[in-house]
């Protein structure tokens, strides 16, 4: 069955645009123009992905984000013509699966829709990993702190299980970066550091000192057992 793309798109020519190339790779696609609407279809269809406009009418982009989130881990790649490096990082920072800077070209698009689905698919793993006061049920996609469930997006997850089967090991922003994209990485190197931020603030007690995951300076990271 083909993956449901649903697109939240308030500028008619990109929308159509997005929408025909995707549809041409096999996905099977909604349109919304505004975020109310776009809303509406998440509910109504539950799409395996959805490529979002931050500037949108009605309801913006960022409280579309928020409110999916709130009920869904469905994969989000925000879309916007404000491409710095801060606006993307911040992006990424809020949980967003991949971030795109108009303008795109139309293979770029595909290919990061392509690579955000193959890392939502479930980790096939049935152990358990354990770390000090650390538990991760790959499985159950579970993670807890001192018996503390604590909530990880799969990003979070995938980056945490690569940490743990490699304790007191320094691994570089390569490594980590293709363990967990699996080779899709291109602009991803810039949100690393966002994404293990982020992994720190979930885990650790102090993320300005932590304890778990310290940054090997001209190296790279190690979990620390």
């Amino acid at each position: 069955m083909a993956a449901t793309i649903i697109i939240i798109e308030d500028e008619e020519r990109i929308a159509h645009w997005m929408q025909l190339y995707l549809e041409q790779a096999g996905f099977t696609t909604y349109l919304a123009s505004d975020g109310l609407a776009g809303l509406a279809l998440v509910q109504q269809h539950q799409p395996s992905l959805v490529v979002l406009d931050l500037m949108l009418p009605k309801l913006d982009g960022l409280a579309v984000f928020k409110t999916i989130r709130q009920t869904s881990n469905t994969p989000i790649i925000m879309v916007t013509a404000r491409s710095s490096d801060e606006e993307r990082i911040h992006g990424l920072e809020l949980g967003a699966d991949d971030y795109v800077g108009k303008p795109f070209n139309a293979r770029e698009l595909v290919a990061r829709v392509r690579a955000v689905l193959r890392r939502s698919q479930p980790i096939q793993a049935s152990q358990m990993l354990k770390r000090g006061p650390i538990e991760l049920d790959l499985e159950q996609h579970s993670c807890t702190v001192n018996q503390q469930p604590v909530e990880l997006s799969k990003i979070q997850l995938a980056l945490l299980a690569t940490f743990m089967r490699h304790p007191n090991q320094i691994l570089s922003r390569e490594q980590l970066l293709e363990a967990v994209f699996a080779g899709d990485y291109a602009g991803f190197d810039r949100s690393l550091d966002a994404h293990i931020a982020r992994l720190r603030q979930r885990i650790e007690h102090d993320r300005t000192n932590p304890q778990y995951i310290v940054t090997v300076y001209g190296l790279g990271y190690k979990f620390v057992d």
